[in-house]
């Protein structure tokens, strides 16, 4: 992910904090110094830093669950809002999915509870309202936290946990498509009462509500992604009209080509027509300013990019896709030279089309239906 750094490795998990975390702990460290001074400061770092050592240990709960099924997680970075851990795909049982699912709040309930112990259950919703009081005890102040943790993850919409139960739940009797929808309508109707309730209080209900609306959104299109996917191949979505940029190609002329076509991703391809990288738009940009246009797009792209054949089926070289990490996969003929592009933002693409045109059929494509 970019901007991340790697802090370490969790039995293949690598552990990323985003920069902006960093950033954040400055600021909590310039308003605890401007209510209590420097003593003051270093405290509230250090509750902000020991509050996410357990969103952490919240996300491994999700994360060794997980791995109990035979999913992996290759990485699990931490925003000032939180901690997200990518795991490779969902459980296919819905009931491996309410494991996972509870599996993190409960690490949290765990926590609160030996802190709980510790501090003779003494604890109420003043501690977290008090959250930036010098003289609130740290420890106090985690419990409370952990407490809210838990029962915020368990607001039934997504991308909270509360949602993924709810779809479980629903799983049982709907199946994983209708329970997606159904879960990700009741998330955006919360979302939009939260935001409600955000513009006659608190505007940071505001955020959250918009934020839990797109989330929403976003999982509920996932789902229909794989629906369309079903039954269909490769070759009914690839791209086949794109440039290619060769190995000794710069990053300057990997910019010209971006300037002079819609492509965001260009393969890098040798001259036996094999795919040796993707270099995104991102990275080109990134390229440009560390190292400037002279640099090669082999040192700035995205090496072993998985490749497919036309006729694999969709569904497959989406998954795909998703376990690797990939912006893209190539499609390769019978000697493997690349003759096709597939991203998720064709698939949505030809979703639409179909949409459109409910009649039409749709083979080989480069952006345009074909007859």
């Amino acid at each position: 992910m970019p901007w991340s750094l790697t802090v370490g490795y969790v039995y293949g998990t690598a552990v990323r904090i985003h920069v902006t975390f960093l950033l954040f702990l400055i600021w909590i460290w310039a308003a605890y110094y401007q209510r209590g001074g420097a003593g003051a400061a270093w405290e509230g770092v250090a509750f902000v830093a020991l509050l996410f050592l357990c969103v952490l240990l919240h996300e491994f709960g999700h994360i060794f669950a997980a791995r109990r099924y035979g999913v992996k997680t290759p990485e699990v970075t931490l925003w000032p809002f939180g901690g997200i851990a990518r795991l490779e795909r969902i459980p296919e049982k819905p009931s491996e999915e309410l494991i996972v699912a509870l599996a993190g709040p409960a690490v949290n309930v765990v926590i609160a509870g030996v802190l709980l112990l510790f501090l003779g259950g003494n604890i109420g919703m003043e501690h977290i309202e008090s959250i930036e009081n010098p003289q609130v005890s740290l420890l106090a102040k985690l419990a409370a936290a952990n407490i809210f943790l838990v029962v915020f993850n368990m607001i039934p919409a997504f991308p909270m946990d509360g949602g993924r139960v709810l779809r479980a739940l629903l799983a049982m009797k709907l199946g994983h498509a209708q329970a997606t929808q159904t879960a990700a309508s009741i998330g955006q109707a919360l979302a939009i009462g939260l935001g409600l309730l955000g513009i006659f209080g608190n505007p940071m209900l505001i955020i959250i509500a918009v934020f839990v609306f797109l989330a929403a959104s976003g999982e509920a299109g996932q789902v229909q992604m794989k629906q369309a996917a079903q039954g269909l191949l490769v070759q009914d979505a690839m791209i086949t009209q794109f440039e290619v940029l060769g190995p000794q190609a710069s990053v300057g002329d990997a910019a010209e080509a971006l300037i002079r076509t819609t492509q965001k991703e260009f393969p890098i391809v040798d001259g036996a027509g094999h795919l040796r990288g993707v270099l995104t738009r991102d990275a080109m940009i990134h390229a440009l300013q560390a190292k400037g246009p002279a640099s090669s797009v082999i040192e700035a792209m995205q090496g072993e990019v998985p490749t497919v054949g036309a006729r694999t089926p969709l569904d497959r070289a989406l998954k795909i896709i998703t376990e690797s990490g990939a912006p893209l996969v190539g499609v390769v003929d019978a000697a493997g030279k690349l003759i096709g592009l597939l991203s998720p933002e064709n698939v949505g693409e030809m979703m639409m089309l179909r949409a459109a045109q409910p009649e039409a059929r749709f083979g080989p494509w480069a952006g345009k239906p074909s007859a």
